[in-house]
């Protein structure tokens, strides 16, 4: 039976992954630690996702509670099933721009030299397998600022004459900005996954995400802005707004797509480490100030908010992907979710 590997299979991405690869008939090894918990405390845990993952799975999925960082156990997690495994799903990360700056070398260690680990052990026991990177726009730093912005009613908006009107590509530079240190540490995993798909020839594929959202997400104040805006309309929590004057905009995108771009690269790879954006481009994009209204609107409830001027370093004012190359190289793919039926289902599936 093929083998799919999964990293932070207890968390959103990695655990609908998990769900879907076992319901084509995968054998699906997990690897996560829990270590969102030491990251964002007891609301962060996702024990209950891999609860639920073996409660729903049986033996189809193999759960191993192992830390990334410690290369000795990764390879005893892939030596058994070597050349079995077809597909190395990497999620596992550290995620928040504020907590990497109280514990850089954390970070660092998770985020770069644990991909590394994991790189190494493909190269070592699977390098016909695919592997697939969950990177993150914020490898571009804040070069998205630099852009011509307008400011309207309730968001930011890209000069209408721009290249970049319909979304930024892969071609923005990824030089000589401000990252903040998680930016700098997804970075450099980003350029390792690279470097082994052109050094080796390797299946490799970065996939550099926006606002990654769905029902299974913990999504914490600092992580997960969707799913932590609409627990605190819900819970009646008051938000705190970081800058920018809410105006900021993200684009977002529902898991089920993200894992179906994954599956299509998975089904044609190309070899020599490529690179997408991935994200709810001009179909599914909101600013803060527009999902609190909406998030109102879908609960009927009121949310207590509060503004702070100081945004987080490195942070965005706009961003917006272009879909455009994944498209062409995949163009069976599409969005079928935009942000208003994923703030739905966030609502519908965890109503209190």
């Amino acid at each position: 039976m093929s083998v799919v590997i999964i990293t932070g299979s207890s968390g959103l991405i990695g655990s609908d992954a998990a769900e879907f690869y076992v319901g084509l008939g995968y054998q699906v090894v997990g690897i996560d630690n829990n270590m969102r918990q030491v990251f964002f405390g007891t609301e962060g845990s996702t024990l209950y996702n891999r609860r639920r993952l073996e409660r729903k799975l049986g033996s189809y999925y193999k759960h191993v509670d192992i830390d990334i960082r410690d290369i000795d156990k990764v390879k005893a997690v892939f030596s058994p099933y070597a050349k079995d495994i077809s597909l190395i799903i990497h999620t596992a990360a550290q995620p928040s721009h504020d907590w990497a700056a109280g514990q850089p070398i954390t970070d660092f260690t998770v985020n770069a030299l644990g991909t590394l680990n994991l790189l190494e052990s493909m190269r070592l026991y699977c390098p016909d397998a695919v592997f697939i990177f969950t990177s993150t726009n914020k490898v571009y730093g804040d070069r998205p600022n630099k852009l011509p912005l307008v400011e309207e009613e309730s968001r930011w908006e890209v000069s209408p004459a721009h290249p970049y009107r319909n979304g930024i590509s892969e071609d923005m530079s990824v030089d000589q900005c401000m990252h903040s240190l998680f930016g700098a540490s997804k970075l450099a995993a980003d350029v390792l996954v690279q470097e082994y798909g052109k050094y080796f020839n390797f299946k490799t594929v970065c996939f550099r995400g926006g606002v990654l959202s769905g029902s299974h997400q913990a999504g914490v104040q600092l992580h997960g802005f969707i799913n932590y805006l609409m627990k605190c309309v819900m819970q009646n929590t008051k938000y705190t707004i970081l800058g920018y004057q809410g105006k900021q905009v993200r684009d977002v995108i529902h898991s089920a797509d993200v894992i179906a771009a994954f599956h299509a690269f998975f089904e044609n790879p190309r070899c020599g480490g490529e690179v997408y954006n991935i994200g709810g481009a001009r179909q599914s994009n909101i600013s803060v100030l527009e999902a609190i209204e909406l998030a109102q609107e879908i609960t009927g409830k009121q949310l207590k908010y509060e503004y702070a001027e100081q945004n987080r370093a490195g942070d965005h004012i706009w961003y917006i992907s272009d879909l455009s190359k994944f498209k062409a190289h995949f163009p069976q793919w599409n969005l079928r979710y935009n942000v208003r039926t994923i703030m739905e289902e966030i609502y519908g599936q965890t109503k209190m």
